[in-house]
């Protein structure tokens, strides 16, 4: 299948005229723009050529999605409805860097991104990692994060600027520290969609959310043995050689918010206690031959989402504009 077969989105430029709420709604900076998260991603990763300004190294895999009865009371949705619908998968490492190995501490969180290939050939996207929360409240704050690890090196005078950042922001300073072991596969990690959304189903009724995507096979992580004797590339080389024995499949889950629950601040993560409802499952069954190519050519937009699902943290609109500026820039830079 051609990389370009995989891609059934909107044009760029209707994306970027998509409603949006106001960029700076919690944020103080009005002059910020997502361009800058662009180039702050860039200022610590190394300036892109075609690749991710974050999350570069990847694989790109195919499969389908079926709803289960529970997920059309909770929104109106067409994938969510009675209906199987296929979907691209793209597994990364974090960092900027397309030759990062997947046995570098920097290459986690691990992110996992889902295009739901709807009915009325249109696509909804899902953009998830492998950790519960976001290092900032809001977008400024992380492209202000960005800034001071950039301005952090080696030769920094102290303290540095990240080291201020972390006086205010202890928040940033676990996400950043806090052990994340490596994983058996991409396909034995749970993974958090942090931002909340906004459900509504046929009857009108409202509900928050936020996804989870639980892997069947649950939680593995490598010993620190296993991990020191791993292959630069084992997460990729794995999950092609694992879904060629048998379907990957994880649980598509709902995290629904109480009273009280912050609907704006993925810095704060919902307790474990709250509902969850399974929205479906996620079997991935086929390795795309050519995934570097079909990677190249793929687009995440996280706020381009059917009646029935709305963005309600305004941080969903900041990201999606992000990858619409990086997206632009990679293909640009190809071209040349």
């Amino acid at each position: 299948m051609k990389a370009t077969t995989l891609v059934r989105a909107l044009p760029l430029t209707l994306l970027l005229l998509m409603p949006a709420r106001a960029f700076a709604q919690n944020d103080s900076d009005q002059n910020f723009t997502p361009a800058q998260l662009v180039d702050a991603l860039n200022a610590v990763f190394g300036k892109q050529t075609d690749n991710r300004a974050v999350h570069a190294k990847g694989v790109v895999l195919e499969g389908k999605f079926t709803p289960s009865p529970e997920a059309a009371g909770l929104s109106n949705a067409p994938h969510l409805q009675s209906t199987a619908v296929p979907v691209t998968i793209r597994f990364s490492d974090f960092a900027g860097v397309p030759t990062i190995p997947d046995t570098d501490p920097n290459a986690s969180p691990r992110g996992l991104a889902v295009k739901f290939h709807l009915p009325d050939g249109t696509d909804t996207d899902l953009v998830a990692h492998s950790y519960n929360g976001f290092p900032t409240a809001t977008a400024v704050e992380f492209r202000d994060l960005l800034r001071a690890l950039a301005a952090s090196g080696p030769d920094a005078p102290k303290p540095t600027p990240l080291e201020k950042f972390f006086e205010t922001h202890p928040i940033a300073k676990t996400f950043l520290t806090a052990e994340k072991p490596a994983p058996v596969s991409f396909g034995t990690l749970p993974y958090f969609g942090v931002n909340t959304f906004k459900f509504t189903n046929a009857k009108g009724d409202v509900t928050y959310v936020r996804y989870q995507l639980q892997p069947e096979a649950g939680a593995q992580y490598l010993t620190k043995a296993q991990l020191a004797a791993a292959s630069p590339n084992y997460l990729i080389e794995e999950i092609g050689k694992r879904v060629g024995e048998g379907p990957v499949r994880f649980k598509y889950v709902a995290q629904i918010a109480e009273q009280g629950d912050k609907l704006d601040d993925p810095s704060i993560a919902w307790p474990d206690d709250r509902k969850t409802v399974e929205l479906g499952v996620i079997e991935i069954d086929k390795a795309v031959a050519d995934s570097d190519a079909a990677q190249r050519a793929l687009l995440f937009i996280e706020n381009a989402v059917p009646p029935g699902i709305e963005a309600e943290d305004p941080m969903i609109n900041i990201r999606s504009q992000a990858y619409v500026v990086s997206f632009g820039r990679r293909h640009a830079a190809a071209a040349q």
